[in-house]
């Protein structure tokens, strides 16, 4: 037996083995474990107006409002008076009202008027009785972030990217038809970059070949937010930064790569809302940049034309792949190689959290203490042009660097008024860019500066 296959890793699971990883519902294991964290539910550009709009977060209907006073609130969907909808209610001064009978709720579910029974009964305060479900709601990184679990809870990670300067930032949604955690399995899994994008462009070109360098080395390891995964082609040796540092699965719901970040979000047992977090450093001749608003846009997943899934860019071909195994994989027909390694150690990690939820105790990746929590160093392939930055020229002569002014290579639908943006940043006009060559391959050797 190789020595990179693990003794007992599985070919032939029981689904039962790891059925609770799916579960996301209140009062399920993982239900509980994953109310332990925070999660990114909107783009604060999206409440560049007061307003309220519906939302699903594990397993549970809620509606996000921002008031007249700029509050956020994250309450139950419906009233509890009659259950109406209250998505579409009132924003107030302080709070959302229900549009049925005008019963105004505040942001920690506190009823705070009841319109009639306040004139006809007010001795009777009947809206002291009442509250609804609520939940904490902060802002990061132009994100907006919930909070389900028990109190007390803990800080919204304040990982380093998010404090980076003189960069254009970016963040695309998409709602998948498919469990969450397969798609975050696939934040440890290095292996499909070869097949699933950098191949599949050649394809989608029209070219049966070359193909990209094949992997011949993989390895994983655990670290205090995370887990590591380190690769070797064969156009690449040991001294590589995709071996030496490599890329971050985050936990317990991201893929890390340095200037772009994908969160999984379980909106219940069969779909997931992905978020990509997206940083372009501008060039040095145009700094300081500051960007005063960071844009929300939703990426289409199916092409209208055909009915079938868009295929062209990064992440609709990480889309299928997640897609293509079920709503809920599942995993008792699994027939898993060495390179799966870091899945197995995965599944066993979120388990063992599981576990210490069970026993009173918090699991992976819970910050608590404010001075741990400021701009959270994590590993970084290219952390020097992020921090330090590129000249103009740079960025024109390093091939992926020149693909990404191109187009968006993430996710397609890109508004053209974002994309406008992004080159006035950037100081490039269309006209300066050549059409791109679609055989991107996203495991280009690192430069070693």
């Amino acid at each position: 037996m190789p020595d990179d296959i693990m003794p007992d890793a599985p070919r032939g699971e029981t689904s039962d083995r790891w059925a609770a990883l799916t579960q996301t519902g209140a009062g399920t294991p993982m239900g509980e474990l994953l109310r332990r964290y925070w999660w990114p539910i909107d783009g604060v550009s999206e409440f560049d107006e007061p307003g309220a709009k519906p939302v699903r977060l594990l397993g549970e209907d809620l509606v996000l409002y921002k008031d007249l006073g700029g509050r956020y609130g994250l309450l139950d969907r419906h009233c509890r008076h009659r259950r109406a909808d209250l998505s579409y209610g009132f924003v107030e001064a302080c709070g959302l009202r229900c549009n049925y009978h005008g019963w105004l709720y505040d942001a920690d579910g506190r009823c705070l008027a009841q319109p009639y029974e306040d004139m006809a009964h007010p001795e009777a305060q009947l809206r002291d009785e009442v509250r609804i479900k609520a939940y904490p709601v902060e802002e990061l990184g132009g994100l907006i972030w919930a909070y389900l679990g028990p109190e007390p809870r803990p800080l919204v990670p304040d990982w380093e990217f998010f404090s980076w300067q003189n960069g254009f930032r970016q963040i695309v949604k998409a709602e998948i038809p498919c469990n969450w955690f397969q798609c975050q399995e696939n934040s440890i899994d290095p292996v499909h970059f070869e097949w699933t994008h950098s191949n599949w462009s050649v394809r989608l070109a029209g070219a049966a070949g070359p193909y990209a360098p094949r992997h011949v080395k993989v390895d994983f390891s655990e670290f205090e937010y995370g887990f590591q995964y380190k690769r070797i082609r064969t156009d690449t040796d040991e001294a590589d930064r995709l071996w030496t540092v490599g890329r971050v699965c985050l936990w317990p719901n991201a893929l890390f790569v340095g200037g772009h970040v994908e969160f999984r979000v379980p909106i219940d047992d069969d779909n997931t809302l992905s978020f990509c977090w997206h940083f372009s450093r501008v060039p040095r001749e145009r700094e300081p940049y500051v960007q005063n608003s960071i844009p929300t846009w939703q990426g289409p997943i199916i092409d209208p034309r055909t009915g079938r899934w868009i295929t062209t860019h990064v992440m609709n071909q990480d889309f299928i792949t997640w897609v293509g195994q079920g709503r809920v994989a599942d995993r008792s027909k699994e027939y898993l190689g060495p390179s799966d390694r870091g899945i197995v150690m995965m599944r066993r990690r979120f388990l063992n959290d599981i576990e210490a939820v069970r026993q009173g105790r918090d699991p992976k990746a819970i910050i608590r203490d404010p001075a741990v929590n400021r701009a959270i160093a994590l590993p970084i392939a290219d952390r020097k042009p992020m921090i330090e930055g590129f000249s103009r020229t740079e960025i024109e002569n390093d091939p992926l660097s020149r693909r990404g002014l191109q187009g968006y290579i993430f996710q397609t639908g890109q508004p053209a008024e974002v994309r406008e943006a992004f080159l006035a940043a950037m100081g490039f006009s269309e006209a300066e860019l050549a059409p791109p060559d679609d055989r991107f391959d996203p495991l280009a050797p690192v430069a070693r500066t």
